[in-house]
Order: C-alpha cells, then structure tokens, then sequence
C-alpha cells in the first residue's frame, strides 16, 4: 500500500502524510512539487479518509488539472472519477450553476468572453452618454476586472479604491453592467469567482453545503492567487480546516495580473496551528546554478524564507557566466555563436533557452538566428515582425513606400478608429474595382467627389494629407524619424496609450523596438524588404527548435542551458516597474530574476551590454543591481565590456523621438552633466530628467538616488550634477 511513498524524501514524505489541519508546502524551485500535490491526493484516498468527491482540488491550468488527475489514477491504479478538481473559474461556475437562482441568474446563465464583455460596456457607456474615446471602454473593463479580482461588488467599493474613470462615474457603470449582465442572465468570467465568493459569505446555507462536502482542499500555486480566489479558499476551508496550500514565495511574479504575495506570506496568520513544510532540495539544477540563485532571492525582506540546495548529491557543475559585453548588438552575436558552439558539440537545440525580461528584446535574437538558420520558437507570443502592432506600423510604413498597396492601406485606414464603417468600404473598394485604381486612389477620388461626408470626409482628408507630409519629411529627415513621427501624428502610440490591457506596456515598447531596427538600414525600402524576406523564413519543421520567451512566460519550465540577455538597470529590473510600484516592484522584478535562473539546468549565461541603442542614439547603459547580489565564488565574468570609456561614442547621431514613447520603460537617456567631483552620500544633486533628490549610496560611479518627484532610482555619477553642499 505504501510503495507510492518510497520515492520521496524526508521532507516531500512530511508534507503528503501530514493530512489534518492547516498546511502550507514552501515548494522551491525544482524541488517535486507536483508530485509532492498529487501522492499528497492519492494518499488520502488510498488510507481512505475521503472519498475522491470529498477532496476539492484547484490548479491555475486546466493542463495543470489534467496531468493531476492523471497521476493519481496512475498511483491508485483505476480512473479517477467524480473529482472537485479543475481551475478557480471551473470549480466556481460549477458551484454558481447549483445555486444560481440565489444571485439572480438561471442555471442555464452565459458566460461573457471578452469581446462580449467590451460590446456590453460600450453600450453602457453609450446610454451614460459618455464619450468612448476620451473615456475608453477597455480601460473600464480593466477597473471593473480589478475591483472583482479583489472580491468588490458594486456597492462595496471603498473610496481608496475608487477610479477617476468618466469623472467618478465608474461605479455606477460597474452598478449598471452587473445589472445589465442580470438580465441577460449572464455572467464575465470575474463573475464566476466574485459571485459565488458572495454566495459563500452571505448564505449560509450554501456555505454549510461545502463544508459538509469537502473534507480536504489541495491548493497548488497558492502565491499566485487573488484576493477573491483567498476569500473563496479561507471561506471553504472554516469547515474541516484541512487545506493543503502548495507554492513558492519566491516565485511570485504576477502582481500585474492581480496576484498577492501576501495570501502565502500570512498563511499562518490565517489559520493558526499551521504546519510549514519547506521542500529545499533541487532535483533540475546544479550546486553553483541554485547557491546563485538562493544567494540573490536572499536580498528579498517580503520572504517566509528558504534556501535551495542539490538533491542529486553532486557539488559540482559550471558556474554561472556572466558576461559583459560592449553592446547589444554584440550580445546577440555572442548568444547565437554560444548556440552554435553547444549545437555542434551535440546539444539539443530545444535544450536551450532565451529568456527576456521584455517582448521588444526578441527581435534582435529572432535575426540572429535566422541569419545563422537555427531554427527557433517564440513560447507564449509571436515572432517579433507577426504582432499585431508591429504589422500595423510596417502597413503604414508600406502605404509610405507605395500607396497602390491595398492590403496595408485597407489594415490601416481605420486603425485607429476613423468612422470607416462596412458601408463606406465597400464603396472605397466598388470604386477602385470600376475605375482600376487603388484604394488610396479611390478615396481621393471619393473624397473629391463628395460621395464620402461629414466627419468620415474630413478623416480621410486628413489621413491622406498626413501622408502627404510623411513622404516628404521621408525625403528630409529618413526614415527612422518619419516613423516616430508617423505614429505619433496618426493616434497610433495614444491608441495604445489609452488601452489598459496588461498587454498595452509591452506594444508600446515593441513599437520602440522597431523604430531602432529601422535604424540599421540605409532605406525605408531596404528595411521593408528585410521584413519580407524575414516574415517569408519558412518555419523549420524539425520539433528541435531554440526556445524564446520572456521570464513570465518560463515559470514552470527547464532547460539544459538559458541564456538570460539584457540585465541593466531600466531593462531588468524595468524602469516603468521600479516607477509605478517602488519596492514592492523591485522584489518582484528580482523574483522574476530567481525564476530566470533556476530554469537551467546545467548552464546559466547572464549577459548585460554596456550601450544599447535608443532609437537611433547610442546610451550607455548600467549592469543590473542583480548582477552585484550574485555571490562571487559561484560566478564567472568574462566579455569585452571593460574596453577603455574613452572609447564609447562620443557624438552620437542625434535624432527626435516620440515623445509619447519615450518614457515606455527606458533606462536613463540624459546626457552627461560634465561633473568633475565625486558625489558623497547625503548631497543634493539634479538630474535633467529625474529633477532634484538626495543621494542614498554611492557604488564606483553608480548613484542610488531619492528623487523628490519620480521616486528612486540608479544612475550614473555623470549625469547628475551636484547642488547645495
């Protein structure tokens, strides 16, 4: 009966046998978690202190569910039948269905996906009589999602959580969605949690019903939830008090999608008596891979606190490499002939990984390793030159190097929104199709005419007159100004700007991205055949691929060897995260550094490059504050980085860019202040984009400063100069 637990150690046998009470399972990175979560099931049933309908079981995937009941119809040697097991949002439309008439819904109720979600919120805002562009409707739905995500129902909104949406109007539109969902008899996918949470607290019959059905409740990736899925868990869990939560503080890294690192770090708080099991021993990486790795999670206070070690009993293994290198440009040749080396000495090409702390950063590896043809994988996301906003930018660029190109003037000419409904298209291309003219030409013609009125007449006139302007400043100023401009002028970067999708960051900064790969080209058209001929790559149908994606996108993964490019301060940890969140972000951002590093197996290469390219400047740029937390006697340096600073790029080419974009996440773009003496601890200095502050410490030449109007950051002696003594 027991063979099922002679493969664990000591401290994975502690956490599947301790059955009663509250337990949290502290499950490092690496350390057997999923087996730990899955024995920890079987073993209830198989000492039969439940049967299988009597455990309810949450995972974050629906892949996560399946593998899990997979293992434990494998360990208990029949199907697993009649399980509570799935994600928060299953198990809780599950619940709603039973009980649906409680909050107003019908058993049959629909479900909203987010297109659903966005038409029924325009159509509220219309009836408000509130104006969708100044106010946009995605940014409400993003309101409404976070006041949900914290378990808030429309009258319960306390005024620090309030929004200054439609000038304090969004409550009342949260009010009115709800009851508009109501009588459609529906409910968005927030609902799911956030009503049958509200069903769980003020009835309680219904509460009385779950406790008499769960015995046991098994959480897996317990940092990851919200305040709702804590509310929905700690309501459940007052009835037998035997809930099992499994997760790993150290990898708590989605804040940005709502989750809480403080549901783990109080979890004995919240159920006094609990019983803290730490799984500290790594069975994925090396002895030098994971005392880097604990070393640096280290310098995190917000912590319950354990330190990773080998479990395979071996001490050696490379250390991890770190690499300076003299630009970005070079750290992509470094990274593609480090594939090549590790390919021919017979590594496995979907052995390694390229781990990116941004999107935007794909694109130079992307062109690396097609123009050494190895073949690679985006994980997560699309190739580079295949996102959306991307494709947009290049249509426009298109229409600039040849207006008879219809396809890209037809993807843009109402992006953004520009009133051009089915109707008026079908008469553009009606007329084009007649006349055997292109649509641009049709427009014009249209527009002449006076076939197009009003306000879509003045749209088209002024789109097509921008063009005009466009191409001749492409003649003046080239083509990587034109660009910025373009976007700027045409609403497209404010577009993105007003979205307040999780997403819309991470546009913005590809869209920086393609402006500075415009930059190594001589022409609009010698770029524009560049993407042709990069977007005509056929994929190589060999399943052994190179793996990129960014640190979010690479929990839960392993490779043999990762490579993990741009650590500097304003790339990783990201200027916009350290803006917006402080301390709490910078935690977080060196999470996502533990995360990075424990994904390899064998090899971890950490690289920073001391100039990268912002728009077509070269800046100089800061190692990361990480790379000064790793401990030296498991760290290699090598790289070319320590070349003479005389020999930087003095007088870079200038070039404008757009404003809008300029402050998506860069690191400090000032120029040198010419300062002479050296900077103590204590004085008042100005930085010409960061403005006044005090010096907080004092490292070589590197300056953390409290600014008085932008927070804290880490900049460079040289570009601030002192003031006051």
């Amino acid at each position: 009966m027991s063979a099922y637990l002679d493969g664990l150690n000591a401290a994975q046998r502690d956490a599947v046998e301790a059955t009663e009470g509250p337990v949290l399972v502290l499950a490092g990175a690496g350390t057997g978690k999923t087996r730990v979560l899955t024995t920890r099931f079987a073993h209830i049933l198989l000492t039969k202190r439940a049967f299988p309908n009597q455990i309810l079981t949450v995972t974050f995937t629906n892949k996560a569910a399946r593998e899990m009941r997979e293992r434990v119809a494998k360990i208990i040697g029949q199907p697993a039948e009649g399980l509570w097991l799935g994600t928060f949002h299953s198990l809780c439309a599950r619940m709603l269905r039973r009980f649906a008439d409680r909050v107003g819904l019908q058993s049959n109720f629909s479900i909203l996906d987010t297109d659903d979600q966005l038409r029924l919120l325009k159509q509220i805002m219309e009836a408000a009589r509130i104006d969708a562009k100044r106010w946009p409707p995605k940014a409400l739905m993003a309101q409404i999602q976070g006041w949900k995500d914290r378990g808030l129902m429309p009258g319960e909104i306390p005024p620090d959580q309030d929004s200054d949406f439609a000038n304090g109007k969004a409550k009342s539109l949260y009010a009115d969605y709800q009851g508009r969902l109501q009588t459609l008899n529906a409910a968005d996918f927030g609902d799911l949690l956030l009503l049958t949470t509200h069903l769980l607290k003020t009835d309680p019959e219904v509460l009385a019903t779950y406790h008499r059905a769960f015995r046991y409740i098994l959480v897996d990736e317990y940092q990851d939830t919200n305040l709702v899925q804590y509310y929905w868990l700690r309501l459940l869990a007052q009835g037998h008090k035997n809930i099992c939560c499994v997760g790993d503080d150290d990898q708590s890294i989605y804040s940005w999608r709502g989750a809480e690192i403080e549901n783990i770090l109080k979890f004995e708080r919240d159920f006094p008596g609990a019983k803290i099991v730490k799984l500290e021993a790594n069975y994925r990486s090396t002895a030098p891979i994971l005392a880097a790795a604990s070393h640096l999670i280290a310098h995190n206070e917000g912590r319950l606190g354990k330190t990773l070690h080998s479990g395979r009993h071996e001490s050696s293994g490379d250390n991890v490499e770190v690499v300076a290198l003299w630009d970005s440009e070079e750290e992509a040749r470094m990274v593609g002939g480090r594939v090549e080396t590790l390919r021919r000495d017979g590594n496995a090409l979907s052995e390694m990984a390229i781990l990116v702390r941004a999107g935007f950063q794909t694109r130079a590896f992307e062109e690396r390793m097609i123009t050494l043809g190895l073949p690679y994988r985006i994980i997560g996301g699309l190739r580079f030159y295949e996102r959306a906003e991307i494709r947009d930018a290049i249509a426009y660029l298109r229409v600039l190097a040849q207006p008879a190109d219809d396809l890209a003037f037809e993807r843009i000419i109402n992006t953004p929104k520009r009133g051009v409904g089915d109707v008026s298209l079908r008469a553009m291309h009606n007329k084009a199709r007649t006349a055997q003219i292109s649509l641009y030409a049709a427009t014009e013609f249209l527009i002449a005419s006076g076939e197009l009125r009003g306000k879509l007449r003045d749209a088209m006139r002024n789109l097509l007159h921008q063009f005009e302007q466009w191409r001749a400043m492409l003649g003046r100023e080239g083509h990587v100004v034109t660009l910025a401009t373009l976007l700027d002028e045409a609403g497209y970067t404010a577009m993105w700007q007003a979205d307040k999708s999780p997403d819309a960051p991470g546009r913005l900064e590809n869209l920086k991205e393609l402006v500075r790969a415009m930059a190594d080209f001589d022409s609009l058209q010698g770029f524009l055949d560049h993407v042709a001929l990069v977007m005509e790559n056929e994929e190589n149908t060999d399943d052994a691929k190179l793996s990129m994606m960014t640190l979010h996108g690479a929990k839960g993964l392993e490779f043999d060897t990762v490579f993990l490019p741009g650590w500097e301060e304003g790339v990783f940890p990201n200027q916009r995260a350290l803006d917006e969140g402080g301390l709490k972000s910078l935690e977080e951002e060196r999470r996502l550094a533990y995360v990075g590093i424990t994904r390899a197996r064998k090899h971890a290469i950490i690289s920073h490059a001391a100039n990268r390219r912002i728009y077509a400047n070269w800046q100089s740029s800061i190692p990361s504050r990480f790379i000064e937390e790793l401990p030296g006697e498991f760290i290699t340096t090598s790289g070319s980085a320590s070349i003479d600073k005389s020999k930087r790029l003095a007088a870079p080419v200038q070039f404008p860019v757009m404003a809008r974009l300029r402050g998506a996440g860069t690191a400090d773009q000032s120029q040198p202040t010419g300062r002479a003496a050296k900077i103590p601890v204590g004085a008042r200095v100005f930085h010409q984009k960061f403005g006044y502050g005090i010096v907080l410490t004092v490292d070589d030449d590197r300056l953390d400063i409290k600014f008085e109007t932008s927070g804290e950051k880490r900049v460079l002696d040289r570009f601030v100069e002192r003031h006051g003594t």
